[in-house]
């Protein structure tokens, strides 16, 4: 993420709700992996080997060997006493240090080093402004992961849910990690499905601000609003194309809930799905030729799928008699969804290729999943004594986390793109 765009999307008004993680279940194996505390890094506000642990950690795939208790903490390889750490069953060691520079920036430096090798495995210098320290611990985090596992890490990722507390509902946005909930928008009326542009500068919702619900967009650099859909009747389920250069929305503006095409801007809506039933829910696949959404044209709520240029849509479920909210895994190669089983409402996957499906979660009202860029986990609404909590579950069913605040009502949840820096 660019230094500008993260100073920007921090300007975004402070919320009063902070998320909390606990973890509930973890992977069936894990890295041990020690953080090391950074030279100097008792002068920064945030402790960014904390914040690397804690990532690791709530991955499930990590166990945290204790770092500390040294004469001496390491920060360069060269300082390094292999056998102590191996001793304390550490396969991997993160070291590095933390120095102000004289334009206000801080220089963080780690490295990750292969205990058994006695070798350097990555490393990476940053040179960054307070405001982007827990980013940086982040980025850090993700670089670990992604040695050691293969896999993207999305620890430097942000979610967006709505939090209803009282009569007042707020979009917030925050860090993967829950921390730094910061207020999108405010208002009496419900909000609904917010949804990440592609590049992640963006968001659409349903807003029913105006006594209707209306599919807005909102920039999270200006602030800025615009109407993308306002038709007669309800507009509402906003999905975006991984493009960026269309929305799915469904519309009754011609009768009952169909799916439409329209473009970010607004103006003229291209109707998709033409049936006498509810078609809604879409969202579109990773490459952009096709869409998932929900229809009770069979009878019963059922998940189908159809081209972005028409034609006859494709039943994909035919388990029970309730299948709802399909979300397309990030490679396209399974989707996930909400099925109802003996009056409980769980979070499922689907595999294209073999057409099995497996329940990942044990709620009973589950709701709104929504994948990490990875695929590797899903979050998703729940309920727990009563009252809206965000939960994640892995794509294995394995690990799982619940997402709580002291007060208030958590829904709609939607995990956002992967941002690059350039």
């Amino acid at each position: 993420m660019s230094r500008l765009l993260l100073c920007l999307l921090l300007a975004i008004p402070a919320a009063h709700a902070q998320l909390r993680i606990e973890i509930v279940g973890g992977g069936a194996s894990q890295y041990p992996v020690a953080v090391a505390q950074l030279k100097g890094e008792e002068r920064l506000p945030h402790k960014i080997t904390d914040i690397v642990a804690a990532d690791l950690y709530r991955s499930g795939l990590f166990k945290i060997v204790d770092g500390g208790g040294l004469a001496v903490i390491p920060s360069e390889p060269a300082e390094v006493q292999y056998p102590t750490w191996k001793a304390r069953s550490a396969d991997y060691l993160v070291i590095g240090s933390v120095s102000p520079l004289a334009n206000g920036y801080w220089d963080i430096r780690f490295r990750l080093l292969d205990v058994d090798k006695q070798s350097q495995l990555t490393g990476f210098a940053y040179q960054v402004t307070p405001l982007q320290l827990r980013n940086t611990a982040h980025k850090i985090a993700d670089a670990i992961y992604e040695k050691i596992t293969g896999d993207v890490g999305v620890f430097s990722t942000r979610i967006a849910y709505v939090v209803k507390t009282g009569t007042r509902f707020e979009l917030q946005v925050a860090e993967a990690d829950g921390y730094g909930a910061q207020t999108v928008l405010a208002s009496n009326e419900p909000i609904l499905s917010p949804t990440w542009s592609p590049e992640g500068t963006r968001i659409a919702y349903v807003s029913f601000e105006r006594k209707k619900p209306i599919v807005y967009l909102q920039s999270l650099l200006t602030g800025q609003r615009s109407i993308v859909a306002n038709f007669k009747g309800s507009n509402s389920a906003p999905a975006w194309s991984p493009d960026g250069k269309r929305l799915a929305v469904v519309l009754t503006k011609d009768g009952n809930s169909q799916i439409y095409l329209v473009t970010p801007e607004g103006g003229s809506a291209t109707r998709l799905t033409n049936s006498s039933a509810i078609d809604t829910e879409p969202n579109f696949s990773p490459d952009g030729q096709s869409i998932l959404f929900t229809s009770d044209r069979g009878g019963s709520a059922q998940i189908y799928r159809v081209s972005v240029n028409g034609g006859v849509p494709e039943r994909l479920t035919f388990d029970g008699t309730y299948n709802v909210s399909p979300r397309y895994a990030p490679d396209g190669k399974s989707f996930a969804f909400i099925q109802r089983n003996s009056g409980r409402f769980n979070v499922a996957l689907q595999d294209f290729a073999s057409k099995q499906a497996q329940v990942l979660t044990e709620n009973s009202m589950d709701e709104s999943p929504s994948f990490a860029p990875n695929g590797r986990i899903i979050l998703y609404a729940t309920e727990v004594r009563g009252r809206g909590i965000l939960a994640a579950v892995s794509s294995d069913g394995r690990v799982r986390q619940r997402f709580t605040t002291e007060s208030g009502d958590v829904r709609e949840p939607a995990w956002g793109p992967n941002i690059k820096s350039p």
